[in-house]
This record gives C-alpha cells, structure tokens and sequence, in this order.
C-alpha cells in the first residue's frame, strides 16, 4: 500500500511499535497526493550522459514498517534526467544520495533547493528487520562502499 498525503502527514513524529516517520526539513510544499518531493541540496551541473551523486537536503527516518522507494520526478523526467539507487529500507535514517543521470540533449544545471525526486513512502506487510547497513545515518552524498 502507497500513503497518501493524509497518511504521511498522520505517521510524521508519530510514534508507533514500529518507530516514527521523520522528514526533516519538512516543507508543506512538498507534499503530493500520493508522494513527498525531495529537494536536492545544492546547485548542481549534470552533464549528458553521466551519474552524479547529489543529496537530498532532507534528513528521512523510516520506522520498520515503512519503505521508500525514488523516482523522477516528471518536471525533470521529461528533461532527461533519471535516478538511480531508488530504494529506501524499513528503518534507514539519513540523508538520501541521489545518484542522477542526465540523458537529455544538453547538460543541465539543477539548483539547490529544486524539487528533483519524489520519495513514494509504502507500508511493508508483516514488519521485519530494520536497515542495519553501511549507508545507515547517511549525511551528504555517499559514494559506494564496498565490502572489504
């Protein structure tokens, strides 16, 4: 199940057997029916053809029965530009790292604070395991890290 808008805003700061949902810097703004837009949190040159790791300016804290998962956003798909690593584990916490890829016709400059990814926030049946990974309270763009 997606959460709307309202089931967003319900859960945020609500504490549950499974955690809070925290989006912070919250912006009422952001909002959508179905969604909550990420803003990239600096300006940013994407040249044609290339993966760029940018972040989002929010801090996100999905609880154990949450999931996220990352898409364009249509104003810049319709540019060219694609996310990659578009998934966010039950009980990540941190910034999230973009990895965004510009196929459009030109090299396109995205500015901070931009609306560029909408974060699609699922219930996960059955809560499990919380995200004990290497990417866990993440802040700013994280390369890859790969396993000794």
């Amino acid at each position: 199940m997606i959460l709307s808008s309202q089931e967003i805003e319900r859960r945020l700061g609500e504490r549950s057997q499974d955690g809070a949902l925290v989006i912070r810097p919250y912006a009422a703004e952001c909002l959508q029916p179905a969604s909550y837009d990420l803003r990239l949190a600096e300006d940013l040159m994407l040249p044609q053809g290339i993966c760029m790791l940018a972040h989002s300016v929010e801090q996100v804290e999905l609880p154990a029965d949450l999931a996220a998962t990352l898409r364009t956003r249509s104003s810049f798909g319709r540019r060219g530009v694609l996310v990659t690593a578009g998934f966010v584990d039950p009980g990540f916490r941190g910034q999230l790292t973009l990895g965004l890829v510009n196929m459009g016709p030109e090299p396109l400059t995205i500015r901070k604070h931009d609306r560029v990814v909408q974060m699609i926030i699922h219930q996960v049946a059955g809560a499990g395991q919380s995200y004990k990974g290497r990417y866990q309270d993440s802040n700013g763009a994280v390369g890859a890290r790969c396993d000794p």
